[in-house]
């Protein structure tokens, strides 16, 4: 049996999570899998670069009053990520710091350094995704290790792997899909009364949108979302600036109301299409924007912080995956499948 050092790059939400995750299924990861592990490092802009090769007790790390910065006092503070991959001998690194739409940068370094390392990255970030999916992909293979990052788009239900293991030959032609929920939050709650603004502030407040939620307003989260699918399941490079992109901005109650009323509500929709067949090296084409759906269309059902994807193959003419009500167990999920995947191998 195999004890796996685990390294965490990010200490937000997401890998607190994974923490706990790991916490509660750790007896059946042994009995079923025979798998062993302990986080060996712990790193954040807040934290620094934490590492103790013994391994750190889980129950410092989270559900405590205590801020981690006490109570791992002892650990050693190294000065970079590569000293820090090597003091804390990583075997996975679970890289889960804030997306850069612009460059995908650091977590495109972070990825790389973890494979010239000789640890296996997995990510929850779509920066790297977008931005260096093919140059991360083939340094993976050549170092015969796996990158994963199953958690980018509809947190952790298995789209990637779906087609990488379960549906080999496929090929995509096309999808469409409700991907933002902040989006889909703030035109729930204004079909529901409530104006644009009132709408954004009931979402800031569950949590669910930013204090600034621009990103998610105007697209660009459902852009960056519609890359990585094109980039890995359609094989096509595709960067944020190419996706015709109109966000919720300019929707009024008023407007959302009566859409909703006729039988029409309105959806913030992705879409992606290809030009021709994937042989002949087809260009894909892609739009996010607002439209109308009809009722009897499985999309006017999706409201609140779920989410939908429909994929047209060349099999498979429609293929539909619908998430109800994710929370960040859902995304924390993603990552401990995607190391299970890992630790199996």
């Amino acid at each position: 049996m195999k004890t796996f050092n685990l390294c965490l790059l990010g200490f937000g939400n997401v890998n607190r999570t994974l923490i706990e995750l790991l916490r509660l299924k750790g007896g059946g990861l042994l009995d079923r899998y025979g798998i062993s592990w302990r986080i060996t490092g712990i790193a954040s802009r807040r934290l620094g670069w934490l590492a103790n090769a013994g391994g750190f007790q889980t129950s410092e790390l989270c559900g405590a009053d205590t801020p981690v910065r006490e109570k791992l006092a002892g650990a050693q503070n190294l000065g970079g990520i590569q000293s820090w991959l090597q003091r804390a001998q990583a075997d996975v690194l679970f890289e889960a710091t804030s997306l850069n739409v612009e460059t995908g940068q650091p977590a495109i370094d972070h990825i790389r350094a973890a494979l010239e390392f000789g640890a296996h990255p997995i990510t929850a970030n779509k920066g790297p995704i977008v931005h260096a999916y093919r140059e991360l992909r083939d340094l993976a293979a050549l170092k015969g290790k796996k990158f994963l990052f199953e958690s980018t788009v509809m947190d952790g239900v298995p789209i990637f792997s779906m087609f990488r293991d379960s549906l080999p030959a496929i090929e995509v032609k096309g999808f469409r899909g409700i991907l933002n929920s902040t989006t889909n939050v703030i035109l729930t709650g204004m079909e529901q009364g409530l104006s644009f603004d009132e709408a954004l502030r009931k979402a800031q407040a569950l949590g669910i949108a930013e204090t600034d939620a621009s990103y998610d307003i105007d697209g660009w989260d459902a852009a960056v979302k519609v890359c990585a699918l094109v980039n890995v399941v359609m094989d096509v490079a595709m960067r944020p600036k190419e996706v015709e992109r109109e966000g919720i901005r300019s929707l009024t109650g008023q407007q959302v109301r009566a859409a909703r009323r006729d039988g029409t509500p309105y959806k913030l929709v992705c879409r992606a299409c290809r030009d021709g067949s994937a042989r002949e090296g087809s260009a894909v084409r892609a739009s996010v924007r607002p439209e109308q759906v009809p009722l009897d269309d499985p999309f006017a059902l999706v409201s609140g912080t779920s989410s939908i994807i429909r994929f047209e193959t060349d099999i498979f003419p429609g293929l539909t995956i619908t998430e109800t009500d994710p929370g960040l167990y859902a995304t924390a999920y993603g990552m401990l499948a995607n190391f299970i995947r890992v630790a199996s191998s």
